[in-house]
């Protein structure tokens, strides 16, 4: 090789191109893998470095090799990821002159690393293309689809942080396309980045809209559908999750998912146990099971409202001063908001057993909720109490009692808990309602015994 190298330096300026070119085929040909590899390494160190080759020869050639790696002239792929890696830092140090064939050798190169689910390899490699300047300036469209292929190859790796910087700039390009699968890898990206964020509303209501794109494979929309209720179990407890509740509760796929229990007994309002946040807890992901940290005002809160030792008919105070992870701060909000649709109020220790927290951490939690209008109600610390208000919005949040229209409005007799009272009972009789048409549905009424 060393020696044809030397013969063709020789040669005419308009024919090294050619001469050097031929040498490629010649040294695909040989059985030796380390042989191919040596062999190429000293062609393109010669086209590249040697000053007499010229500039122009040295494309020619470069772009001949990028050509015959693309098209899948090595077969085997660790040889062929040598190769590029090689002439990649061969060219490294004159990378402005042949920028257009580095970027191509770097396309191979992250493809490569993808089939070997080398994510944040993969990631790196795309990263390092120039995509402004040089020989070859990128379209929009062309830069986005770079942009959402790093950002979903860092996701991969779970690193979500430097996701959403690519994510912000393939966010200013998406204007730029009109094709659907990018799009839609746009879109996916976005509920991903949602959900690493804890941003879990948001997170819920992309992955349920995606859910009922037709292009998806439905295996991966039933996997959207249950990221979407996840995301939803996870959010603050509200009106607004309360309606991402509703709209996933009314999905008739939904009740075909391993989390239905839970979703259920959420839109319901049921308070939850142990045992089902077990069974939930088993399904998450190492992000969505992350430590919640306490602040130092907060503990200072939860200390200074404790409220002394337990009566005779008390249950023992908890000693937790708040959540421990973001699963735990949920389920403890939903409990809360679902125990303000039980009683009319509640004391602060008796809150705390409910939740497992101390009653200062418990009236801390309500504080905060109430403050921040996801929770109706007020706080009488001389009693130590927790009164809790009655809001339509609550019903309408979720639809309407469970979707079934509006529920009359009774008389107003000015009388508050008279008015609790009968919205209780109007709602426990559109349940009831809701679940006759059900078994109307499935044909199940008539097997329903009938009383004597």
């Amino acid at each position: 090789m060393e020696a044809k190298l030397a013969e063709y330096a020789s040669l005419n300026q308009k024919d090294k191109g050619p001469a050097y070119a031929s040498l490629i085929p010649q040294i695909l040909s040989q059985a030796d893998p380390n042989a191919v590899a040596k062999d190429l390494h000293s062609l393109v160190d010669t086209v590249v470095n040697q000053d007499s080759v010229g500039l122009v020869v040295g494309r020619q050639v470069l772009t001949e090799l990028v050509k015959v790696l693309g098209e899948g002239a090595i077969k085997d792929s660790e040889l062929r990821k040598r190769v590029v890696e090689e002439t990649l830092e061969t060219v490294q140090p004159r990378i402005v002159s042949y920028e257009e064939q580095v970027n191509n050798l770097r396309f191979q190169l992250a493809d490569l690393s993808e089939e070997e689910e080398d994510w944040s390899g993969a990631a790196r490699v795309l990263m390092g293309i120039s995509l402004d300047s040089g020989q070859r300036t990128f379209a929009d469209a062309d830069k986005l689809k770079i942009y959402v292929r790093i950002v979903r190859l860092l996701l991969e790796e779970e690193d979500s942080i430097q996701a959403e910087t690519y994510y912000k700039r393939a966010a200013l390009l998406v204007h730029s396309t009109t094709e659907r699968e990018i799009l839609l890898q746009f879109k996916l990206c976005q509920a991903r980045i949602s959900d690493y964020g804890r941003r879990f509303l948001e997170a819920a209501s992309r992955y349920h809209e995606l859910s009922y794109v037709g292009e998806i494979d439905e295996e991966e929309r039933r996997h959207m559908l249950l990221a979407a209720v996840t995301c939803a179990v996870l959010a603050p407890a509200g009106p607004n999750r309360s309606r991402v509740l509703a709209s996933l509760y009314r999905d008739e796929r939904s009740a075909e998912l391993p989390t239905y229990n839970i979703l259920s007994k959420m839109f319901l309002d049921h308070i939850l146990r142990s045992a089902e946040i077990k069974e939930f807890e088993g399904s998450l992901k190492p992000h969505q099971l992350a430590k919640v940290a306490i602040s130092s005002n907060d503990r200072l809160a939860s200390a200074s409202h404790d409220d002394g030792p337990a009566a005779s008919n008390e249950p023992a105070a908890s000693t937790r001063t708040g959540p421990a992870t973001v699963l735990d701060r949920a389920v403890m909000e939903h409990n809360l908001l679902a125990s303000s649709k039980i009683y009319n109020n509640i004391s602060f220790r008796g809150l705390g057993a409910l939740l497992d927290l101390t009653p200062g951490a418990a009236e801390t939690m309500a504080r905060k909720m109430i403050e921040q209008g996801r929770l109706k109600g007020h706080i009488d610390q001389v009693e130590k109490l927790i009164w809790f208000e009655i809001n339509g919005d609550e019903d309408d949040a979720q639809g309407k009692a469970g979707g079934l229209g509006d529920v009359e409005e009774a008389e107003d007799t000015g009388a508050p808990f008279t008015k609790r009272w009968d919205t209780q009972i109007r709602l426990t009789a559109a349940h009831t309602e809701s679940i006759v048409q059900q078994l109307t549905q499935k044909g199940l009424l008539s097997l329903v015994p009938t009383s004597a």
